[in-house]
């Protein structure tokens, strides 16, 4: 990881934090890692290992890539999700439904955010 990318990294993983509401003691909780170590990543102080940084992308819902500075958007490679997977093979009328039930939710949250 080169100085710009651990830079990106510490200002990455804040900013997905912060895009799902979560505190650091909070995302240390669901990642199983202390509280301390995400308070380093955000500071720039260290760098997390490749199973801590998986960990962290899973919790986030976002991709390593994204956390690494390699993309710009969490949701670049949406196809690496699960779910992108299974909506694939779902009929076009099921898919319709998915999508549908999918932005109800986005609209929900983003009304409680509000």
């Amino acid at each position: 990881m080169n100085k710009s990318q651990t830079t990106d990294f510490k200002d990455r993983l804040r900013e997905a934090r912060e895009m799902r509401s979560l505190n650091q003691a909070e995302l240390a909780e669901k990642a199983g890692l202390p509280a301390s170590s995400i308070s380093h990543f955000e500071a720039g102080s260290r760098k997390p290992s490749f199973d801590n940084l998986r960990r962290l992308a899973g919790v986030l819902n976002v991709t390593t890539d994204f956390l690494l500075g390699r993309v710009d958007s969490p949701n670049q490679a949406a196809e690496a999700d699960p779910l992108y997977r299974d909506i694939q093979n779902l009929s076009e009328q099921d898919r319709d439904l998915t999508r549908d039930f999918l932005k109800m939710l986005a609209d929900r949250d983003k009304a409680k955010r509000k």
